[in-house]
């Protein structure tokens, strides 16, 4: 099994290639030469931001405000750059997880590749998939999570009936019976 391990990387980003409603999104790690692109979903960035400020905060909490662990980003380590080039995806990600390493105040990140269909009747799916494991500090896990929010956030915008995404031309609306909801606001008209 491949494993990309970056302790700690140079830069650690979620960025996105294309316009809303078909970008590709992705995860890159960076350090001393070495680039590792994984590929994923929307959903799967913006649940990994969550769970990183839950995570953090969670920290905080418990150590009642001494496991040095920011409540916001630094300045310092903003990274709105784009994403490194060329983007060659290693592989698509399935699973992650995240967990705390209370001996370095790391946040450790690990990105699983997604099994093949055709792996699901052998005995260990997994075996020989590759894994990202980012060993990243509070701080540069703020920074990460402030980056990926926007990058979902910067979207197509939703739907305000249904909250699902809107399309330049507009999208079939569950509130609506079925009917092409637009962009514009209850009452306004539209198709």
């Amino acid at each position: 099994m491949p494993v990309f391990d970056y302790d700690p990387p140079e830069r650690f980003v979620a960025g996105a290639v294309g316009q809303p409603g078909s970008r590709a999104f992705f995860l890159q790690a960076r350090d001393r030469g070495r680039l590792t692109t994984v590929g994923l979903e929307k959903f799967q960035v913006a649940a990994l931001a969550d769970r990183l400020d839950e995570l953090l905060d969670e920290v905080l909490r418990r150590s009642g405000g001494s496991a040095g662990v920011p409540a916001t980003a630094p300045a310092a380590l903003t990274d709105n750059g784009p994403l490194d080039l060329p983007i060659t995806e290693d592989f698509k990600v399935g699973t992650m997880a995240l967990t705390w390493d209370s001996d370095t105040s790391q946040v450790v990140i690990e990105a699983q590749e997604v099994a093949a269909e055709d792996e699901a009747f052998e005995p260990s799916p997994l075996a020989g998939s590759s894994l990202l494991r980012v060993r990243i500090s509070a701080g540069a896990a703020r920074a990460f999570t402030k980056r990926a929010l926007a990058l979902v956030a910067a979207g197509r915008p939703p739907c305000p009936l249904c909250g699902r995404p809107l399309d330049a031309e507009g999208h079939i609306c569950v509130r609506l019976n079925g009917y092409r909801g637009s962009s514009a606001s209850p009452g306004e008209g539209g198709e």
